[in-house]
């Protein structure tokens, strides 16, 4: 059996055993190719003679781009010659800075057939950020939107930079691709260990990371989010997801089409939950993916308004609360599935379709994908940092940290794989998020998780977001502060405040009380995920002095009397 027929049996066993999730788990068996290119051996194979869409563009003036899967082989042909024609060779590094254009997904697979290692990079990149990129990545090429081509001017490396949708000074058009051929002859076999992308990570709690996947980890490995979001042949799958980030290339490139789906995005300049709505319900989406804070604002529009074919519903990118769930089943009748994994992996554990899921829980270990909760010494636990069984290597784990052989020893060590966070595990198997191992903290010597405390915290009507963290008190040492955004409408008041400590007194144990709050913005990664660190660091600073919008617990004598 050759690589290709040996990755299509796997994808297949997961077909197969879409909603059997103990079948999947014993019958499926990751690939193992020695030689293998996704682009050529894969996409171009479900190609042949396919004039089913594979993309659909839609831009925010309601301009529609598709692309038939024929289309894109040709045309990813066509973009690997031009980028050979300019110097390229397999191995060498580009940088690719755009939105949710097509040109984007051309470019991933035209450089995958050449075996060019692809950095992918959000639009909301700095000068500076673009410096440490191409810096640390090494970066021999840039392709990017004519629009943000100023803001490498100066900067040193890349010498060969494409512009697409301009001509800025000195750059190469992206559009003289359209003379190359539309047949690509490669150099070999591509090794299937190769590297493939290198993703920094979004720098939650530091400098960011340079995560590197190979040719195996991330096309292949992503069956894994093919069976969490229950792709299958033919549907249309919508993903919410900026372009740059991880998340992009899971629910936007290799889940859909390794399940030869249509990938259907938007390319919005702002989300729009009754544009969101009329989209789903036109265009006949099946599948949708969307962040937490889509979803939370996704609950305020009227959800009944429209008559969709939604089929699957999920959620990553952090903890989607359990409140948002059950208004999302009250108007759907459908379940958003949670699930969990990291720029290092793809989808590690997930609530799979067809089965239980429990209020608040992650799911379970997907298949190919073995889970053990260690303590800090290495030994299994009911509570513990999630960890990955390295003799049982998941294809979805990345290689390793480019250019730090340190970090990887540090993530890499006892036999498994360290993910960072901490969670726990019931008798049935069901994992459930405790928060990340920096986040967790202590208040009267007991551990406190923000995630458990913001679910609370996200059920009051008035709250649209909140961000949990350890302020310094002279009693407990630490005490959990939250910090709120409300919901359109709504003003910060202490009367406001008064209501929302007594709405989590009244369903928190008492060691587990929120004893402040402070109205006010969360501070994000690029990305979108809270950085909850440089609120500790805000928090610690201040010690015990009082910010704006701040309210304290002992301000409301009326508190005394609740729970």
């Amino acid at each position: 059996m050759g690589p290709v027929d040996e990755f299509r049996a796997a994808r297949d066993v997961l077909l197969r055993h879409r909603t059997d999730y103990d079948a999947a788990r014993r019958e499926f068996r990751w690939p193992q190719p020695t030689a293998f290119n996704w682009a050529l051996d894969w996409f171009d194979r479900i190609a042949e003679g396919n004039d089913r869409r594979a993309l659909w563009v839609i831009d925010d003036d309601g301009t529609e781009h598709t692309r038939t899967f024929r289309e894109m082989a040709h045309r990813s042909d066509r973009v690997a010659n031009h980028l050979r024609a300019l110097g390229l060779r397999r191995g060498d590094r580009m940088l690719v800075m755009l939105g949710n254009v097509p040109e984007l997904w051309e470019t991933m697979l035209g450089a995958m057939k050449l075996g060019v290692v692809v950095i992918p990079a959000t639009l909301l990149l700095s000068a500076d950020d673009l410096r440490d990129r191409l810096e640390r990545g090494r970066v021999r090429a840039v392709v990017a939107a004519a629009e943000v081509a100023d803001r490498f001017a100066g900067l040193p490396g890349a010498d060969l930079r494409i512009a697409v949708g301009g001509e800025p000074e000195g750059w190469h058009r992206y559009a003289d691709a359209d003379g190359a051929a539309d047949t690509f002859e490669p150099d070999g076999r591509t090794p299937a260990d190769d590297p493939l992308l290198l993703y920094f990570t979004s720098g939650t709690t530091s400098r960011p990371k340079l995560v590197e996947h190979t040719h195996t980890s991330y096309p292949v490995g992503h069956l894994s989010t093919m069976y969490w979001i229950g792709l299958q042949p033919g549907d249309v799958h919508l993903n919410i997801s900026s372009p740059g980030w991880a998340k992009h290339a899971w629910s936007n490139l290799f889940a859909p089409w390794n399940a030869e789906a249509t990938v259907l995005v938007l390319n919005h300049a702002r989300f729009d939950a009754d544009r969101l709505l009329e989209v789903l319900e036109r265009c006949g989406v099946t599948t949708l993916c969307a962040p937490p804070t889509v979803w939370r604002m996704l609950i305020q529009a009227d959800l009944t308004s429209r008559r969709l074919s939604l089929r699957e519903l999920v959620a990553a990118g952090e903890p989607l609360n359990p409140e948002v769930v059950e208004q999302v089943r009250k108007a759907w009748g459908l379940t958003v599935r949670d699930g969990f994994g990291q720029t290092e992996t793809t989808a590690q554990i997930g609530n799979s379709p067809g089965q239980p899921v429990k209020p608040g829980s992650m799911g379970r270990p997907l298949p190919g994908y073995h889970v053990a909760l260690l303590d800090a010494e290495g030994n299994r636990a009911e509570e513990g940092e999630l960890s990955l069984d390295l003799a049982r290597r998941p294809a979805g784990l990345m290689r390793g940290y480019a250019g730090d052989e340190e970090k990887t020893a540090e993530a890499m060590r006892d036999g498994h794989y360290r993910t960072g966070d901490v969670a726990s595990q019931d008798a049935d198997g069901y994992v459930t998020y405790v928060g990340r191992a920096d986040d967790v903290f202590k208040a009267s010597d007991y551990r406190i998780s923000p995630f458990e405390l913001e679910s609370v915290l996200i059920e009051h009507p008035a709250v649209a977001e909140a961000a949990v963290v350890p302020s310094p008190d002279p009693v407990r040492l630490a005490v959990p502060k939250a910090f709120v955004v409300l919901v359109q409408g709504r003003e910060p008041s202490a009367d406001l405040a008064c209501d929302i400590l007594r709405f989590t007194r009244e369903r928190l144990s008492a060691y587990k009380r929120i004893r402040r709050l402070e109205f006010a913005a969360l501070p994000k990664t690029i990305s979108g995920k809270i950085r909850r660190v440089e609120l500790r660091q805000h928090e610690q600073q201040h010690g015990e002095r009082r910010n704006p919008n701040e309210y304290w617990e002992s301000d409301f004598p009326s508190l005394k009397d609740s729970r």
